[in-house]
């Protein structure tokens, strides 16, 4: 009689064991900046702050987070504006805060682990939240007001600074709050009726000499991306349109330049996600830090572990690390940059890109995309 099977001899039966990441916790604890070296402990490392100590207020003392939280005005703003970005030559520098947008400030302060209860972020979640109604007084448009000469750009600047409002409420937290919810579920249906579209396979029109986006296409945009990923209860809640945003996602980048038909006006939508954007590694080897960026986004919006060639991306990043566990370029020994302006606010988080700590921001935001995955942590 032949004897049954053990569980443990049925392959069917063994789970295949989750891959395992080197991190050196010791060595960014040492030369990192404050914040890298918190999130890192706390993040990654997945250890509790010691709360008897002052470790807990390391993401206070980082000179470039004190610096930009005292510019927020008293309406809850920074500098009148909602979007504004530095300079695509500045977007690697850390003192690059100079007009910074309040949004882009909010996101910011909460890469450098500031809590949303800190007082900064809860008077700018007041002005954030205002905008999810794109309310029809002109002075909420801010800087975008300008552009709005017709009614048709209007509506587009009101759309565009409610996304970007949910994508820092959300990374904020509060994807519980019905008001966030309604917001993204707007937003959400108006992506996914274009994905589940004609127009999705064929958006372009010709406008004269130029093909541009139809007036009635939305595909989905960065700030749609941001605000999904920091939102898992949500998306769960919408599986359908979250495999239609994927789907969308995974397919060629068109060559076109992002403009959009509004009425009269040919308008630039730098903001828009057309496709893949990190499709080969020169990408990665050009520009580290947007690579990060999406990866860590498609980390947490689920997507990554799904698609074997980001995941070949990432694991590539990883090969580029040494004995210790500590990221150094592909090729040339220069320190990251980017002139990609949605980078800004999650790079640099370090104070001072000379010597080993100008590796410290890569080497974080790996072993962060690692444990996005559920990968085991193997503390170093």
């Amino acid at each position: 009689m032949a004897q049954p099977t053990s569980v443990a001899e049925d392959p069917q039966s063994v789970k295949p064991e989750e891959p395992t990441l080197t991190f050196p916790l010791g060595w960014l604890m040492d030369r990192a900046a404050a914040p890298i070296a918190y999130r890192a402990y706390t993040e990654v490392a997945g250890l509790e702050a010691p709360s008897e100590s002052s470790f807990p207020l390391l993401p206070m003392i980082s000179p470039t987070a004190l610096r930009l939280a005292v510019t927020q005005a008293l309406d809850g703003t920074w500098h009148g504006s909602m979007l504004k970005l530095p300079k695509p030559e500045r977007v690697g520098e850390i003192d690059a805060i100079d007009g910074i947008g309040t949004i882009p400030a909010v996101r910011r302060l909460l890469e450098y682990g500031w809590n949303r209860d800190c007082p900064m972020l809860l008077l700018a979640r007041r002005i954030l939240f205002r905008l999810l109604a794109e309310d029809n007084d002109p002075r909420f448009l801010f800087e975008l007001a300008p552009a709005a000469t017709q009614s048709e750009t209007a509506l587009r600047s009101r759309a565009i600074l409610r996304e970007a409002a949910a994508s820092a409420l959300a990374q904020s937290g509060y994807e519980a709050d019905p008001r966030l919810r309604g917001a993204a579920r707007r937003v959400l249906e108006r992506v996914d009726a274009f994905l589940d579209s004609a127009l999705s396979d064929k958006p372009w029109v010709r406008v004269g000499n130029q093909h541009v986006l139809a007036a009635n296409a939305a595909p989905p945009s960065i700030y749609n991306l941001t605000m999904l990923a920091y939102m898992p209860i949500f998306r769960n809640e919408h599986f359908p349109e979250t495999e239609r945003l994927y789907a969308y996602l995974t397919q060629p980048k068109p060559t076109q330049e992002a403009v959009q038909l509004y009425g009269k006006e040919i308008v630039s939508q730098p903001h828009l996600v057309l496709g893949d954007l990190l499709h080969n590694k020169n990408i990665v080897d050009s520009d580290v830090p947007f690579a990060l960026l999406w990866l860590e986004t498609m980390a947490r919006l689920g997507f990554l572990k799904r698609n074997d060639s980001w995941m070949k991306l990432f694991e590539r990043l990883i090969e580029d690390r040494d004995r210790m566990g500590v990221w150094h370029p592909h090729k040339g020994s220069k320190a990251p940059s980017s002139t990609n302006p949605y980078v800004w606010p999650i790079f640099p988080l370090e104070e001072r890109l000379q010597g080993e700590a100008c590796w410290t921001d890569v080497t974080f935001r790996i072993g962060l995309i690692a444990k996005l995955l559920g990968w085991r942590i193997d503390v170093v």
